[in-house]
């Protein structure tokens, strides 16, 4: 059996268990959990001012966080050194278990012998992992009833077809049957899934059957109260442990494929199949349920049992029912377990609702618990978030589990938006109430998103002053801000001009170079008499 880390709820109850007067033996028998492990728990709960004639008030979340954090152990595969040794010597371990069929004790024994010097318990787990439980060749004996009012055996057992009125078509009917050991008096309970919401239906109903409850259940691997089977450890479902612990009674869970664990109840199975079931014709699972619990009064209840020779209706009354503790007289708070991841936007999915968790929990798992009222989430042992419980679809985010950038625009936090603008001028706060006075307000947060930037690009004074001159004008549009912060237009009073004297370059050519005179109309005869002269002037040059 590999190592397990002992979860928040197993704290609550070992505990609860040391403070109503229990050893720490009966402690390791009633909770599951190993001696040593119970005794470090309740040594680091003393520690922390546990008091052992205050109650069970005291065992509240922040309380169970600090014994938590006291006593986990910091491993990274849950193994410690007397494993490693162990791991070692696995071949040598395999063929004295295997090949010469030798007994843990003998091993133990041997190894001591070699050098290799570990508790027999450890010894015993790693045995169990590396070749399975060693099972002892012997003859099956009748085990006692125990007292009354003790044991309450539980068991699902296959009916047959039955009409369901919610979905209008036949479905297979389940019966979850509940024996007492000493009486034998037996209460049925139909439905059409094995889910935790019917099981806890049906022990709430077997409660207000008897007239009690039991001291404790004994019930099959039903996956909705053990998650993980083991011969001896098994892991319980979080959610049915704390109903154990509200209504007051232990778990005692039996091994797979071992119907002599629970034989009381496993006799019963095809008794109610046949003797109410089998042949009978139901509107419903209402009318059935009814007829199921005449029956049990009645047919079961009042005839002559074979083992006992008493009949179970008139045995119970007389000897069990008044050793039953009293019917709780409030309806029970089913709640939701979830261990869901922390997404990118700081919100977790519990139950179709969604629900912020800080930020620096990102991508991690977290533990969730959730009833009618509230939803507490835990890392590590620790309550990290409480929220109020949401309807499927709804949405529960604090402002502190955001990024204090981010916050506002997600929350759509429009007062706090417009605080934020009338921080850095009374124009510029008005200019953003302007802004933000619309049907569909959130709309119009990028506007002044997009103000507080000039804010911060050209300063309060000068947006202040746009904003006063833009709203003057009845001009609402933070684009126009912008383009009289860069037009330097924002206040009415004129640049004065540059002063100073205007530099000319060194070797610029004066202007008069540049100009164009109009064009003079020339005579045609003085243009020949010219152009002769200046033929004639330059034929005389050339010769």
């Amino acid at each position: 059996m590999s190592f397990r880390e002992v979860r928040v709820f197993e704290v609550r109850e070992v505990l609860r268990l040391w403070l109503r007067g229990h050893g720490l033996r009966s402690v390791e028998r009633m909770a599951g959990i190993d001696r040593k492990t119970v005794r470090r728990y309740v040594e680091a709960a003393v520690d922390a001012g546990l008091d052992r004639d205050a109650g069970d008030d005291q065992l509240n979340d922040v309380f169970l966080a600090l014994v938590v954090e006291k006593v986990r152990p910091h491993r990274t595969d849950g193994h410690g050194a007397s494993w490693r040794l162990l791991e070692a010597q696995e071949e040598k371990i395999r063929s004295w278990l295997e090949g010469e069929d030798l007994t843990v004790v003998k091993v133990h024994t041997l190894l001591a012998r070699q050098g290799t010097t570990v508790p027999i318990r450890t010894l015993e787990r790693f045995c169990a992992e590396l070749c399975g439980p060693r099972r002892g060749q012997g003859t099956t004996v009748r085990v006692a009833d125990g007292e009354p009012g003790d044991e309450l055996q539980v068991d699902f057992g296959r009916m047959g077809l039955l009409f369901d009125s919610g979905t209008e078509r036949r479905r297979v009917c389940h019966a979850l049957i509940f024996t007492p050991c000493v009486s034998r008096y037996s209460f049925v309970w139909l439905c059409f899934s094995q889910t935790m919401a019917d099981v806890i239906e049906g022990c709430e109903a077997a409660w207000a059957f008897y007239g009690g409850v039991f001291r404790c259940v004994i019930p099959d691997n039903m996956s909705p109260i053990v998650d993980k089977a083991n011969p001896t450890d098994p892991r319980l479902n979080c959610a049915f442990v704390e109903y154990a612990q509200d209504r007051g009674f232990l778990i005692d869970a039996t091994r797979v494929r071992h119907p002599k664990d629970k034989p009381k109840v496993e006799r019963a199975v095809p008794y109610v199949r046949r003797s109410f079931f089998a042949g009978e014709h139901f509107v419903d699972r209402a009318d059935a349920q009814r007829r199921a619990e005449c029956w049990c009064s009645t047919t079961a209840g009042l005839r002559v049992h074979g083992t006992t020779a008493c009949r179970p209706a008139e045995h119970f009354a007389t000897v069990e029912a008044p050793a039953l503790s009293p019917v709780p007289s409030e309806a029970y708070d089913l709640p939701h377990y979830a261990t869901p991841k922390v997404h990118r936007d700081h919100h977790i999915e519990v139950a179709k609702a969604l629900y912020s968790v800080p930020g620096n929990l990102i991508g991690r798992h977290v533990d969730v618990r959730a009833d009618r009222q509230l939803v507490k989430i835990f890392f590590g042992g620790q309550l990290v978030k409480t929220h109020p419980r949401q309807a499927p679809g709804g949405r529960s985010t604090h402002a502190e589990d955001l990024p204090s950038d981010k916050a506002v625009y997600a929350l759509r936090d429009l007062n706090r938006l417009q605080s934020m603008a009338a921080a850095h001028g009374p124009a510029i706060g008005a200019y953003a109430a302007v802004i933000l006075d619309h049907p569909l307000p959130w709309t119009k947060m990028r506007q002044v998103y997009a103000l507080l930037g000039l804010v911060k690009k050209w300063g309060p004074t000068r947006v202040d002053e746009a904003c006063a001159k833009a709203a003057e004008a009845e001009a609402y549009s933070v684009s126009l801000i912008g383009r009289m912060l860069e037009r330097a237009t924002e206040s009415g009073v004129e640049k004065p001009p540059v002063q100073g004297t205007l530099l000319t370059g060194r070797f610029v050519r004066p202007p008069e170079d540049f100009r164009i005179s109009p064009a003079q109309p020339v005579d045609p005869e003085s243009r020949d008499g010219t152009e002769r002269g200046a033929d004639a002037s330059t034929a005389g040059g050339l010769a």
